[in-house]
């Protein structure tokens, strides 16, 4: 994929404000030897209020933080992540985090698939509170989202933080439960920063989305065969999966772009992105 191109996704990132973050393992053939190791592919996107709507993806050797800081840079908007240690330090260099309550929700799920518990129930009924003014808000200016959360979901949250707090107090240290509360308790602000932005969604569920293309992946091509290799081949699904996203056919989206790339200004290249691009 020409390099001109692929390297135009990159700062698309840094015209948003709110970007999501998740990251997957792959695995990649060890320089030298023949066996692999596990590498990682890290992916970033828009967000679903977002007008501008793009994918972009990062191979690196680890799950490492400092991959996560490299390619940020000095990007210093709102990251919406799992809770994911690698990401921390970005924090503390000006980024804000953004929970994910899917994540915290799934930590009651599945202490209600396993015991039935009531208190997961109880949670799970709350959280779910929380998705129906986002049902309602989904079509909403930014705006007004913020209006209607203000209005509906910050009573909804408050009183469910207030009832965690209360059912820690009665659950055993080291239970399955307790480790459920503790951490939604833990990551409260974080959690509940959506609240404070319309532009913020309420869950990191449209990057994992974007990720699944590369969980499904590495049951056909197993594995990277070096990190050069990798990095092309998360250039190539930035564009094919951004495509995607925008509406576009990928097959025609790419056939387009390699006609017309020979005779594209260099000052015009960025209409080649999937977000740009129009056929002709």
């Amino acid at each position: 994929m020409p390099p001109q191109v692929i390297d135009k996704g990159i700062p698309t990132v840094g015209l948003l404000a709110h970007v999501h973050a998740d990251e997957t393992p792959v695995q990649m053939l060890a320089p030298g030897e023949k066996k692999t190791h596990r590498a990682y592919v890290w992916a970033y996107s828009s967000t679903p209020f977002s007008a501008l709507k793009a994918v972009v993806y990062d191979f690196s050797p680890s799950r490492a933080g400092e991959h996560a800081r490299n390619f940020l840079g000095t990007w210093n908007g709102k990251l919406v992540c799992d809770d994911f240690a690698g990401y921390k330090a970005s924090f503390e260099l000006g980024i804000t985090e953004i929970g994910c309550m899917a994540h915290a929700r799934r930590k009651f799920f599945d202490l209600h698939v396993v015991n039935k518990s009531p208190l997961a129930e109880q949670a799970l009924q709350s959280i779910g509170g929380l998705y129906e003014v986002e049902r309602h808000a989904k079509e909403m200016s930014d705006e007004d989202r913020w209006r209607s959360r203000q209005e509906t979901t910050v009573p909804i949250a408050e009183k469910l933080h207030e009832w965690m707090l209360a059912q820690r107090e009665l659950v055993p240290e080291g239970s399955a439960t307790a480790k459920a509360l503790d951490y939604s308790l833990k990551r409260w602000v974080a959690l509940t920063r959506y609240l404070e932005d319309g532009a913020v969604p309420i869950d990191n569920n449209q990057i994992e989305n974007s990720i699944r293309p590369w969980a499904l992946g590495r049951s056909n091509w197993l594995f990277a065969g070096s990190l050069r290799s990798g990095k092309r081949a998360v250039a190539i699904m930035s564009l094919i999966q951004s495509a995607r996203i925008n509406g576009h056919d990928p097959y025609a989206y790419l056939k387009d772009v390699l006609a017309r790339l020979p005779t594209q200004r260099a000052s015009e290249i960025d209409q080649l992105l999937p977000h740009n691009w129009q056929a002709i």
